[in-house]
């Protein structure tokens, strides 16, 4: 007989409490904890456009959306992508003054300050980008030098000081490719630690397929590495790249800032004119289920979901990229998004700091593509996390964990729902049957826990 437990909660309480203190990177260098050492799962989405496109009500709608769903962290950029300093926003504002960093334009900056002020209230964190790539690293619409770099960090680092739930995000979707850009992103760094005396982490926001640390992982100024394993194709294995910084020297904490998106176009085909896209083209709540389960339990201490309709805030009066397949406000529902709720409950009901990653779990076949098996170890053998994206069996070395008494349930990350399968006396293996047939989108994670640690049921914690 299985019991069934269901993780699936609605609150009006604030997402995450910002009372334990500001982040910091954790003594073991894999994980985000507080001052206080509470330990903090980043679970974000990309609202790249957010400044620039929404009024300050259409905000709170959005914000209130990811607040109910459990995101922790929003991605947004300060002087975005899409025609962001010429266009103005709905208030009528642009950024600066004839696009120049050292003439801001403050009514354009107090509706970021509200904004930031709004997601604070919410108990979510503003991941910032000070501005999109192209805007240093191409020539034909570069605004900054070295200098104005470090002013406008500086600039902003000290309007932002005091406002706990800021994240410095450097980058903006490009590469650096010569000295110059190298030069600029360390100077945009130096100014914004002026600015805020260093009192908000810093990362880096690298181009598809690449991680922030194939630029930047010796650079004193980063914090944690940013991956964005990006649109390619289906199955893309985003746990190699995790697993490539986890194993960094020195050692620092990643996850996937940019994974496939809902309702995106697979392999660029939103930007080819005559190409004809079927909805079988388009990333779906798997292919965001998936990136997300395999990044974590292969040692990513959090995970970022996006949506292609969302991150441009697509209206029909918008210049819009890529042909997303709706609106941002029809899409803030999609199955995916309100599946991350049961990413994160099952994450936080077990001690999430000295959770590494564990192939050596896996007794058999690890598999390959979509059926790639990923398993994660927690502190001191008391819990496995093994994920299976496309069920199946799999057989597990029982003698990582602790204990002589084991619970095994199996997690449904379509639901959050938790069936207690049995309990076990430890032994050297065994083996366990995902319910359902084998395929793809019938994705399972086994959990296991030492009985004695007396764990509440997995996804029992939102």
């Amino acid at each position: 007989m299985t019991t069934d437990v269901d993780s699936t909660t609605v609150t009006t309480d604030p997402s995450w409490s910002l009372t334990h203190g500001p982040l910091r990177v954790s003594d073991d260098r894999h994980s985000l904890v507080h001052e206080d050492g509470t330990a903090f799962l980043w679970l974000g989405d990309t609202a790249w456009e957010l400044f620039h496109r929404l009024t300050i009500a259409e905000t709170e709608e959005y914000l209130e959306n990811r607040r109910s769903k459990g995101f922790t962290v929003i991605q947004a950029v300060a002087l975005a992508e899409i025609e962001g300093l010429t266009h103005p926003t709905p208030g009528g504002h642009v950024p600066f003054i004839d696009s120049d960093p050292a003439r801001p334009v403050e009514g354009y900056w107090r509706h970021v300050d509200d904004v930031v002020a709004m997601a604070g209230d919410k108990g979510i964190y503003i991941a910032m980008l000070p501005t999109w790539g192209c805007f240093w690293a191409e020539r034909r619409s570069r605004i900054f030098t070295v200098e104005s770099a470090r002013a406008y960090g500086s600039w902003l680092g000290e309007r932002y000081a005091g406002s706990p739930n800021v994240i410095w995000v450097l980058g903006g979707d490009r590469f650096p490719h010569e000295t110059l850009h190298f030069e600029m992103t360390r100077a945009m760094a130096a100014g914004i630690r002026e600015g805020d005396s260093g009192t908000h982490l810093m990362t880096y926001h690298p181009r598809g397929g690449s991680s922030s640390s194939y630029y930047h992982h010796a650079e004193e100024w980063l914090d944690f590495n940013m991956i964005q394993s990006g649109h390619r194709n289906r199955d893309l294995a985003n746990y190699d790249m995790v697993s490539v910084d986890y194993n960094l020297l020195p050692e620092k904490p990643t996850l996937d800032g940019e994974p496939r998106y809902e309702n995106h176009p697979i392999n660029g085909l939103g930007w080819k004119k005559d190409a004809v896209i079927t909805d079988s083209d388009y990333y779906e709540a798997y292919d965001v289920r998936q990136a997300a389960y395999w990044a974590l339990l292969a040692g990513a201490f959090g995970h970022t979901y996006g949506c292609h309709d969302i991150w441009q805030m697509a209206a029909p009066d918008r210049k819009l990229r890529g042909r997303p397949r709706g609106t941002w406000r029809k899409s803030l529902d999609l199955p995916g998004a309100e599946q991350m709720r049961h990413v994160r409950s099952l994450i936080v009901s077990r001690p999430m700091c000295g959770r590494r990653p564990c192939s050596e779990l896996i007794a058999g076949e690890i598999g390959k593509r979509a059926d790639h098996k990923t398993a994660s170890l927690g502190p001191d053998g008391a819990y496995a996390f093994v994920y299976l994206p496309s069920g199946g069996s799999v057989e597990v070395d029982l003698t990582l964990l602790s204990g002589t008494e084991l619970r095994a349930w199996w997690y449904d990350p379509r639901t959050g729902k938790a069936s207690k399968i049995r309990s076990l006396k430890r032994s050297a293996s065994a083996a366990f049957e995902a319910p359902g047939e084998h395929k793809r989108g019938n994705d399972w994670v086994l959990v296991l826990d030492d009985a004695d640690r007396a764990f509440i049921a997995p996804g029992s914690c939102a």
